[in-house]
């Protein structure tokens, strides 16, 4: 029999406040193949820029924005030439571009939050462009002003899960302190990755037509906090009960990363969906029968989700891994399960582990709208109180955290807060 569902008495982490950011620079993606095989000077791969077409075409994106402009490309040519050693320049221009970028969202949610930056005690950062000692933790912390006692923990080359890994670790810390408050910020930079087309580099070219740029920031801290003295602070947005980690066996060479003299290079397997749509099922029943959450013969519909939007192909997987509802906007009026990671793909791309926060952030948006009375036909999912953020990395490692969403859905009457940077 399953346990009973937990209580609100428990002093459980909660989302407190969240805010994103990206790069002013915003390409079309039906535009992005002519500008991409136009800058590397690859216009003569007449059959490889054909197959980039229809990759980007089928990618459920609609744009992206990215830091890269033709200026680094002309004071960098060693970027897009796979003879010449680049990671030195990569690395340097990612040195100030994703603390800034994470310093725009953290500035976002720390106003949302409503407390000064000082009342952070810790600070999680997450980037899989950075190998630095002190990193971009010690930048952003600088920037923000916060206290010199702010304990800092940094995380490199998680990849897409890099963001519920750093809330997992939020997570723990809170709850280990109640009185912590914790900024989590994730910043991404393609650029790190990014390489000329190559035929023999196929999986490149289908990182070159997902990937984007981004920062996303999320104050956690408990809830339950019966002093009178403390400060006053928003509802949560979300409940934080419970996290995981799975890693699924045999597919450690499915999806990689590795720093190397040409900058990072990803390893991604055509494999990885239907890996995903095969073992997703378990790793969402070992995570949420615990509290009396698992799905019946109906499939997995009567939850909220939060699934990192890896790509389209990665989308499918988890909606039929699961038996959830497909959007089918002109038939029933309804967006699907995964409307909110449908759509942060669409307009953002695969922002990796940044991109998990922006989907919490539309998740909220679209409950306040309902809360608000301004329900819209893409807006008209089913109000949903108990949920699951999920994230795959390298490994393959499923990450899962159960969530449950505040009565409210979040700070009622405040507009989200989302920042463009330049």
């Amino acid at each position: 029999m399953a346990s009973p569902l937990p209580t609100m008495e428990t002093a459980h982490a909660t989302v407190l406040a969240i805010g994103t950011a990206n790069p002013a620079k915003c390409v079309a993606q039906e535009e992005y193949v002519d500008w991409y095989f136009r800058v590397t000077k690859s216009d003569h791969l007449v059959d490889l820029k054909a197959k980039m077409k229809r990759m980007c075409d089928k990618s459920g994106i609609r744009k992206r924005h990215l830091c890269l402009t033709e200026d680094m490309i002309a004071a960098h040519p060693e970027l897009l030439d796979r003879a010449a050693p680049s990671l030195d320049a990569r690395l340097g221009i990612a040195r100030d571009a994703v603390p800034e970028m994470a310093m725009a969202a953290a500035a976002r949610a720390i106003a949302e939050w409503g407390r000064p930056a000082a009342d952070i005690t810790h600070l999680v950062v997450s980037t899989n462009a950075g190998a630095h000692a002190p990193g971009a933790d010690a930048r952003l912390a600088e920037l923000l002003g916060l206290r010199a006692t702010v304990q800092r923990t940094v995380l490199y080359m998680h990849g897409c899960s890099a963001g519920c890994s750093a809330l997992r670790l939020a997570k723990d810390i809170a709850e280990s302190n109640r009185r912590a408050r914790v900024l989590v910020a994730c910043a991404e930079v393609f650029l790190i990755a990014l390489a000329a087309p190559d035929e023999a580099r196929l999986d490149a070219l289908v990182a070159a037509s997902l990937f984007g740029d981004g920062a996303g920031a999320v104050i956690v801290g408990t809830d339950g906090d019966d002093d009178p003295g403390a400060p006053v602070e928003h509802p949560p947005i979300f409940h934080m009960l419970s996290a995981s980690q799975t890693t699924i066996a045999g597919t450690h060479q499915r999806v990689s990363l590795q720093l190397s003299e040409r900058g990072l290079d990803y390893k991604i397997s055509g494999e990885v969906p239907a890996l995903v749509r095969a073992g997703i099922e378990r790793c969402m029943e070992d995570a949420l029968a615990p509290l009396g959450l698992a799905g019946c013969g109906g499939g997995w519909n009567h939850l909220l989700w939060a699934m990192h939007p890896g790509g389209r192909a990665i989308l499918d997987s988890y909606e039929a891994g699961l038996r959830l509802e497909p959007g089918k906007l002109a038939a029933s009026r309804r967006p699907g399960k995964l409307a909110a990671s449908r759509r942060v793909l669409s307009e953002y791309g695969n922002m990796s582990g940044a991109a998990i926060i922006f989907v919490l952030d539309e998740l909220r948006r679209r409950r306040r709208r309902r809360d608000g009375g301004e329900e819209e036909e893409e807006e008209s999912d089913e109000y949903c109180e108990w949920g699951a953020m999920v994230g795959v990395g390298p490994g393959l490692t499923i990450e899962t955290m159960v969530l449950r969403a505040s009565a409210t859905g979040g700070h009622v009457g405040d507009e989200v807060k989302k920042s463009t940077t330049a």
